[in-house]
C-alpha cells in the first residue's frame, strides 16, 4: 500500500544515499531514497564491454546536441563521452550561474547510483594532520571530530566496500583495512626506487582503490578492462547500485523514488524539527509531499545546500538551518591541471597485463615535517606509466605501409603524473540562490562565486616542479611540465558550504553531521566539510554517513529527534 510517510527520507542515491540507505534500513528503519534521476539497469544501461564500432558515432559523439545539452557536463573530457554522458545531467535542464570572471564546473550525476557509477574509486583516509590543520593554522573552525573519533567507522566502510591497496605506515595518510594491492608497471617501480634513493620525503605506492582484487562480499574480481566510468557489470567496483542499495534492499525497509527532484523541505516552527520534504515529480510536474522522523540530506555538496537555502522559513529567512550565517559558505574543491610526463628509456621487452583500473600514488610530503614558505597545506600525486599505442601516430608524420607497420608494435614506455592539492576553506567562496532563475522543474537555481586564492596558485607551481624533478631522477627524457590549473569543481571533489563545527553561531552541523538547528536533520555529503584536505574525499564520506546514522538511530530510539 502506497505511502507518504516512512521513518526516515534519504534525499540522493549517490556514495553517501547509499551508505544512509543500508545503515538506516539494516537498524530497522522504513527508509524512502528520493532520486531526482532515473533509474539504472546494469545490463541495459552499463556500456564498459560495447566496442567502439557499435556506437552511432564511432566514440566522437554527437558534438553539436553534446554542445547545446551538456558544455559543462563535457569539461570532464575523459568520462562524459559518447558512452557515458547518459551518466550527466543536461545542463539546459539544470543551469546556474557563475559570478562575473569566476567560472565553476559543477559536474552532476542524476541517476539512481548518482556519481558513484562514474567516480575515481581512490579511496585515502584523512589524518590528524588533516583535521588538526585549520586549529593550528587559524584558518575558519576547528573539525569537531579527530582521525580517533572516525578510524573505526574508516575500518567499518572498507571492509564492505572492498579497497585494494598497500600498508605504507605513513602518518600523514593512515593506512586501511586492504584486500591485495594492484601490480605495479616496471617505469613505475623505476620511478618508485628512484623517489627511495634521491627523496627523503617521498614515497610511491599503488593507488589505494575500490576496485576489487578478489571475490569480496558476492562480487567478482576486477578483469581490467578498464573503462570503469562506464559502469561495472560485474561489480567489481564499489558503487551504491553494486553494493549499498541491494544490501538495503535486502531488508523489505527499503523504498526507492527516482523522478523525484527536491524542491524544499518543510520546517515545523513549533517542534524545531524538519517535518517533510517537498517533491516536484520529475515527469508528471506535480508537486509531493513526503514525511519522516528522521531526513539525511545526500544530495552532493552544492546540491544539498541548494535545498537548504529554498527552504527559507521566518525563522531562517537565509535558508533552512541557517541561524549562523554560513550555510552554502566555505566552498572547496581540489585544484588540479599541474603535472608532468616524460619518456621513460629502457624496458622495450616488457608490455602491460590487461587494463588496469587504477595508478600509483605519491602521498602528500609538503608542509608534514617541515615548513613550506610559499604555502600552507600540501598536495598528493595520481598517475600512471604504461607504453604509447598506435594512436600515437596522430602526432607523427607519416604514410603508407612502413609507417602502420611502425604503429603495430607499441611505443616507448612513458611515465605521467598530475597533483591534487588543497583548497582552503573561504567564506568569499560561497553559492546563493538566484530566483530569477529556474530549472526545468521551476525550482530556483543557484549563483556560486568560487575562485582560488593565492595559496592554491603557489601550491600550483610547486606541484609542477617536484614532477619534473622527481621524473628527472629516475632517468626520464623529454620531459614535458604542465602547469595550467583547471577551474574550481571541475576535481569533482567540491566540499564545504554547511560545514560542521563545534560552535552553532560559526557552523551548520554539530560533530555527527546533525543540524545544530533542526534536530532531526542530518548532512554526510561533502556540504559537511570544514577543511579539503588533498586526498579524495569519497571515503571519509562514507564514514562519516555511516556514523551519523549510528548517532541518529540511537537518538530515535532514546526519543530525542
Amino acid at each position: 500500500m502506497a505511502t507518504t510517510t516512512y521513518d526516515a527520507i534519504v534525499v540522493g542515491s549517490g556514495i553517501t544515499g547509499g551508505w544512509a540507505a543500508k545503515e538506516l534500513t539494516e537498524k530497522g528503519l522504513n527508509t524512502l531514497v528520493l532520486e531526482a534521476g532515473r533509474s539504472i539497469v546494469p545490463e541495459r544501461d552499463y556500456v564498459e564491454h560495447v566496442p567502439v564500432w557499435e556506437l552511432k558515432h564511432r566514440g566522437w559523439d554527437n558534438r553539436v546536441e553534446r554542445e547545446k545539452t551538456q558544455l559543462i557536463q563535457r569539461e570532464v573530457y575523459y568520462a562524459c563521452d559518447e558512452y557515458t554522458h547518459q551518466f550527466f545531467v543536461s545542463d539546459k535542464e539544470n543551469p546556474y550561474t557563475d559570478a562575473p570572471g569566476k567560472h565553476f564546473s559543477w559536474i552532476r550525476g542524476r541517476q539512481v547510483g548518482g556519481k558513484s557509477i562514474t567516480w575515481g574509486r581512490q579511496s585515502y583516509r584523512w589524518s590528524d594532520l588533516d583535521f588538526e590543520a585549520n586549529l593550528k593554522e587559524g584558518i575558519a573552525v576547528d573539525w569537531p571530530i579527530r582521525y580517533a573519533d572516525i578510524a573505526p567507522w574508516y575500518d567499518y566502510v572498507e571492509e564492505f566496500a572492498g579497497i585494494s591497496g598497500q600498508a605504507e605506515g605513513l602518518p600523514q595518510l593512515p593506512d586501511g583495512k586492504f584486500l591485495p594491492p594492484m601490480e605495479m608497471t616496471c617505469v613505475e617501480i623505476d620511478l618508485k626506487n628512484a623517489l627511495a634513493k634521491n627523496f627523503g620525503d617521498r614515497i610511491l605506492t599503488i593507488g589505494r582503490a575500490a576496485v576489487l582484487t578478489r571475490v569480496h562480499k558476492g562480487r567478482a574480481a576486477c578483469h581490467y578492462c578498464g573503462p570503469c566510468h562506464r559502469g561495472c557489470i560485474t561489480s567489481s567496483y564499489f558503487s551504491s547500485l553494486n553494493s549499498t542499495l541491494p544490501a538495503a534492499q535486502k531488508t523489505g525497509r527499503l523504498t526507492i523514488r527516482p523522478y523525484s527532484v527536491v524542491h524544499s523541505l518543510s520546517f515545523d516552527s513549533k517542534t524545531r524539527r524538519v517535518s517533510g520534504v517537498r517533491v516536484i515529480d520529475a515527469q508528471s510536474k506535480s508537486a509531493l509531499e513526503f514525511k519522516a522522523r528522521v531526513f539525511f540530506l545526500c544530495g552532493s555538496t552544492i546540491e544539498s545546500t541548494r535545498m537548504l537555502l529554498n527552504s527559507a522559513t521566518p525563522e531562517f529567512p537565509d535558508g533552512l538551518a541557517n541561524s549562523s550565517g554560513e550555510l552554502g559558505h566555505n566552498l572547496m574543491d581540489h585544484h588540479m591541471g599541474s603535472g608532468a610526463s616524460a619518456e621513460m628509456p629502457g624496458h622495450e621487452d616488457k608490455m602491460p597485463f590487461g587494463n588496469r583500473p587504477n595508478g600509483i600514488y605519491i602521498p602528500r610530503f609538503r608542509n608534514v615535517k617541515t615548513r613550506q614558505k610559499d604555502f600552507v597545506r600540501g598536495y598528493g600525486y595520481q598517475g600512471g606509466g604504461s607504453r604509447e599505442g598506435w594512436s600515437r601516430g596522430i602526432n607523427k608524420v607519416g604514410i603508407g605501409v612502413d609507417f602502420k607497420n611502425s604503429l603495430k608494435m607499441p611505443g616507448p614506455w612513458r611515465m605521467g603524473m598530475g597533483g591534487f592539492g588543497e583548497c582552503l576553506p573561504n567564506h568569499s567562496n560561497y553559492v546563493e540562490i538566484d530566483k530569477e532563475k529556474l530549472d526545468a522543474w521551476g525550482i530556483p537555481t543557484l549563483k556560486i562565486n568560487c575562485a582560488w586564492s593565492e595559496n592554491e596558485l603557489a601550491m600550483s607551481k610547486d606541484i609542477a616542479v617536484q614532477a619534473a624533478e622527481m621524473l628527472a631522477a629516475a632517468g626520464a627524457k623529454d620531459i614535458s611540465v604542465h602547469h595550467e590549473i583547471t577551474p574550481p569543481g571541475l576535481a569533482i571533489h567540491e566540499m564545504g558550504t554547511a560545514r560542521m563545527g563545534r560552535d552553532p553561531k560559526t557552523s551548520v552541523l554539530n560533530e555527527h553531521n546533525q543540524a545544530h538547528d533542526a534536530k532531526n536533520l542530518f548532512m554526510t555529503d561533502g556540504a559537511c566539510m570544514v577543511s579539503s584536505s588533498c586526498v579524495n574525499p569519497s571515503l571519509t564520506y562514507m564514514a562519516l554517513t555511516a556514523r551519523a546514522c549510528d548517532f541518529a538511530v540511537s537518538e530515535l530510539k532514546k526519543n530525542n529527534l
